[in-house]
């Protein structure tokens, strides 16, 4: 079972926002949720949103919240908006606004029967 929420057009530079998502891929939601919290970076803002809004997807298809991690986790860049620094002597130079689209996708933790105990494995 698969659970996922995109943002587009998030006013964050991808570059910024790859940097954050790295240490959310993989983990559990649980964990995932807590580390974005205690990160002091405007990505982890955005990225929480997107992550509270695939647990609410996961929670609406009926999965278990507390079996799912995050399995992938896509920081692509959206549409530039170029605007104009003036400098000295009559020449500018150009600012490039990025953007970011913010896909996460959970999936359920696969399970393995080993020695006759179910295990985890991520």
């Amino acid at each position: 079972m698969e659970a996922r929420a995109i943002a587009k057009y998030v006013n964050i530079s991808p570059q910024k926002t790859r940097v954050v998502a790295a240490n959310i891929k993989g983990k559990p939601v649980e964990d995932a949720v807590n580390i974005l919290k205690f990160t002091p970076k405007k990505a982890a803002a955005a990225l929480s949103k997107v992550l509270h809004s695939a647990i609410a997807n996961a929670e609406q298809s009926g999965s278990d919240i507390d079996s799912l991690y995050v399995k992938f986790v896509k920081i692509d860049g959206g549409p530039v908006a170029k605007r104009i620094q003036p400098r000295a002597m009559g020449r500018a130079y150009r600012i490039l606004k990025r953007t970011s689209h913010i896909t996460i996708i959970f999936q359920v933790f696969p399970v393995l029967k080993l020695n006759g105990r179910l295990t985890r494995f991520v």
